[in-house]
């Protein structure tokens, strides 16, 4: 079915997309590696879709937003719970089921759903997204403008293809089943905590502060979106405030501008920046920071370099199992395909 319309969007709610894994390996040309904000939600949605990992899927922002299907294909959501409803039958995360031409997707936004819902979720659909590879990747680049749909945010009205799937007629036709979500990591106070290795600049920062880093509550702020999560709480303040030379950042990078609220740099971020890095949100947990609702609590636990590659461990240990649980029902698991997207590795 390539190249043939496969879904319309009818809303597209506060910011949809189109996104895959991510474009790694260009920083030296500024570009932002981008992708799911949530690659592990992305790449559970793909397996329930019967997708290689890194197959193109719709990002969608605090829900608000109805796709509808025009062909026989098969769909699964990950991430947070905004509600999902296909036909007016609810539809649940981590789920993968069946959708006939003409059904229609809606899911509640953040405000009006009766659950308490988060700011994202991520959105399979059996072939992929089909939109031009552009540096190795279908993601979208909104500050930059290119890749996905036309290098821009979804809108009304707007029809995307979808890929060739590998599933044959009776495997779309299967009827509805789902895997175990991951744990949100929420303390028992229903903060979500992220764990944090000390960055480079983080001994320039007063005793209190960085006391206040690990003992403090963090808001997630409004002002937050796919460049930065910005946080309020505790005013971080240096030792000496000295000017500092632009340096290189990942996403999980934490900034402390000269206000002294921290910003969590996010996929869309920029690839260097000249404000003092406090510390960096570990990979394993950035999937969280990513559904983390707004005005949402945050708490922020020390971690060091052993702690972070265990958690990255748990992580592949979980989508293992995942995959083992898929495979035990009969599910097909495509092997990853490069040219859609990079899987996991650094930049």
């Amino acid at each position: 079915m390539t190249g043939a319309s496969g879904l319309t969007v009818l809303r597209p709610g506060m910011l949809a997309s189109v996104q895959d894994l991510g474009r790694p390996g260009h920083r030296q040309l500024g570009i932002c590696p981008g992708g799911a904000l949530d690659t592990l939600a992305l790449t559970l949605a793909n397996r329930l879709a019967g997708n290689p990992d890194g197959a193109a899927g719709l990002e969608l922002t605090m829900g608000g937003c109805e796709i509808r299907f025009e062909v026989p294909t098969r769909i699964a959501l990950a991430g947070d719970d905004f509600g999902a409803t296909l036909d007016g039958v609810p539809l649940w995360p981590c789920w993968s089921l069946p959708v006939a031409a003409g059904q229609v997707l809606k899911l509640a936004g953040a405000n009006r759903s009766a659950l308490k819902a988060g700011l994202r979720s991520w959105l399979a659909v059996a072939g992929g997204i089909d939109v031009p590879v552009i540096l190795g990747s279908r993601s979208t680049d909104l500050k930059a403008g290119f890749g996905g749909h036309h290098g821009r945010a979804l809108k009304k009205g707007d029809k995307l293809a979808l890929g060739t799937t590998a599933l044959d007629a009776q495997q779309l036709a299967r009827r509805p089943f789902g895997v175990r979500s991951p744990d949100p990591g929420r303390g028992s106070d229903g903060a979500t905590v992220l764990r944090v290795m000390p960055g480079p600049e983080f001994e320039q920062f007063t005793i209190a502060s960085r006391e206040a880093l690990w003992g403090g509550s963090w808001r997630l702020t409004p002002q937050s979106n796919r460049m930065g999560s910005r946080l309020e709480g505790f005013e971080l303040k240096r030792r000496r405030a000295v000017d500092m030379l632009s340096s290189g950042v990942i996403p999980g990078t934490i900034q402390v501008p000269p206000s002294g609220q921290p910003i969590i740099l996010m996929g869309d971020a920029q690839t260097t920046g000249g404000y003092p890095r406090i510390g960096v949100v570990i990979r394993a947990d950035l999937w969280k920071l990513a559904q983390a609702p707004l005005n949402g609590r945050l708490r922020l636990a020390e971690v060091d370099a052993a702690a972070a590659l265990r958690a990255w461990s748990e992580q592949r240990h979980y989508l293992a199992q995942a995959g083992q649980s898929l495979a035990a029902m009969g599910w097909p698991m495509p092997a990853h395909n490069p040219a859609e997207g990079e899987s996991h590795h650094a930049d």
